[in-house]
């Protein structure tokens, strides 16, 4: 069964809804009365839903990695404004580093499209 969400919590689910979707191109959704912002994935892959942090949940505890093709995902993301550290090389794959507004780590990597060989 393929994954359908993730669940991140977030101090602040508006402000961390907006980076998702000016940054990754989800799209926010959120029922009248709910604290869950669902971000809908536009190109059919999972959609994140982000949920009230409770108040023992520090900023920067939760960490997150989304997997991408890594070098020109950093290039877009530094044209929108969303500058990722240097892009590191490991046995395969690159991933590169960056916070969201809740200060929760960011990794994008290219683990799953690493070239066989």
């Amino acid at each position: 069964m393929p994954l359908g969400r993730l669940v991140i919590y977030a101090k602040d689910v508006e402000a961390t809804a907006r980076f998702y979707e000016t940054h990754f191109g989800f799209r926010a959704m959120q029922l009248p009365g709910d604290r869950i912002i669902e971000l809908v994935a536009q190109d059919g892959g999972a959609n994140i839903m982000l949920h009230p942090a409770g108040r023992g949940l520090r900023s920067g505890q939760a960490i997150v990695k989304l997997v991408f093709d890594v070098e020109a995902f950093c290039r877009r993301s530094a044209e929108n404004g969303l500058d990722f550290g240097p892009v590191h090389q490991a046995d395969g794959y690159a991933y590169a580093n960056a916070k969201d507004p809740c200060l929760n780590s960011i990794s994008v990597s290219s683990r799953a499209f690493r070239r066989a060989g």
